[in-house]
């Protein structure tokens, strides 16, 4: 599972990310930015929430304290100033994105879920071959022409079908939460019912396997989600 540092010194708004985004990730929380850089440095989070306005030294500074340790973790600004020159400042800092106090939360949900998709599923895999194939053991994705192939024999794939099995080679060896791989594939288009996760999954293993009791490839982690790759935990 992915890990988001907020660093908030405000308790309410601090807890209020965290309600909202623990479901899909683990959390943890500075209050201070001294902290956030000493959290940063030994914990390497997948994304961080950093507000501006902190106690003993301020957003921009520990985005450049990180930048300069050469520590590329994503970053989304969050302050109460909305000028211009403060959201150019943190962009040149090194920020991913930025949003306004007051925020919905639900946005920031959705901001946060997107770079994750965008750094880590789709461009920061370092899995996916100068010319655009994917591979993992007999699988072959081709990512420009939307094929698969298993030694060599065409596999057909629905566009669903496809989709999960794109989203776990990008993520092999680590387990990719039920959560993830629906808002992924679905998006807000999720009908809600779980069972439908599951059943693509049977339907791509049918595909796929040789034994889909025992699968050499999309693999289950219990009560989390499923995985492609060696047998890790979820991290």
């Amino acid at each position: 599972m992915y890990s988001i540092l907020i660093v908030e010194d405000e308790i309410n708004i601090s807890k209020l990310i965290k309600i909202n985004l623990e479901k899909y990730y683990d959390i943890e929380v500075a209050y201070d930015g001294e902290t956030a850089i000493e959290m940063v440095s030994e914990r390497r989070p997948s994304l961080m929430i950093l507000d501006i306005m902190l106690p003993k030294m301020n957003g921009y500074d520990v985005l450049r304290t990180i930048r300069n340790l050469n520590i590329d973790v994503p970053v989304i600004m969050l302050t109460a100033k909305s000028q211009d020159v403060d959201k150019i400042l943190g962009l040149e800092l090194g920020a991913d994105d930025y949003i306004t106090k007051p925020f919905n939360p639900r946005e920031l949900t959705a901001r946060v879920k997107a770079l994750i998709r965008r750094i880590y599923e789709f461009n920061g895999n370092k899995s996916i071959q100068s010319n655009g194939i994917l591979s993992y053991g007999d699988i072959k994705m081709d990512l420009d022409n939307n094929t698969v192939t298993i030694n060599g024999k065409d596999i057909n794939l629905t566009k669903r079908e496809f989709e999960l099995l794109k989203v776990l080679m990008l993520n092999k060896d680590r387990v990719v939460t039920r959560e993830e791989l629906i808002d992924s594939v679905w998006g807000d288009k999720y009908d809600g019912d779980t069972k439908t996760l599951d059943v693509h999954i049977k339907r791509l293993r049918e595909k796929i396997e040789i034994n889909t009791k025992s699968p050499n490839y999309v693999k289950t982690q219990w009560g989390i989600g499923y995985y492609i790759g060696g047998s890790r935990s979820e991290h």
